[in-house]
């Protein structure tokens, strides 16, 4: 199972310039409206036939609106050999209400 991180700790890591890959699951019509700058997009239903476009070697951070979709597809990459995934805990939204108050949340 894959394992939540918060995101005062995903921002301590984007802060201290670590390598990982913001992997957005979320539909088309959500990133438009909304979406953390730097994001890989590809929507949840697509992750299995683009799996050849993520690197199982580096640590992806899934997140989605709430933390649900990203947790299902964090657990999906986790069973192929992606050992370094995790599901951003409360999604978009909780980014916004605790790294962003500016940003508009849905």
């Amino acid at each position: 199972m894959a394992r939540e991180i918060f995101v005062r700790e995903l921002k301590a890591k984007l802060d201290a310039g670590a390598p990982v890959v913001l992997l957005d699951v979320r539909e088309p019509d959500e990133v438009v409206f909304v979406r953390i700058p730097g994001s890989v997009h590809i929507p949840m239903g697509e992750i299995p036939g683009r799996l050849h476009e993520l690197d199982p070697d580096k640590e992806i951070i899934v997140y989605c609106h709430l933390g649900v979709r990203s947790m299902h597809v964090a657990n999906f990459l986790a069973q192929r050999d992606f050992a370094q995934v995790a599901s951003l805990a409360g999604g978009i939204d909780a980014w916004a209400v605790e790294i962003e108050p500016g940003m508009p949340r849905y």
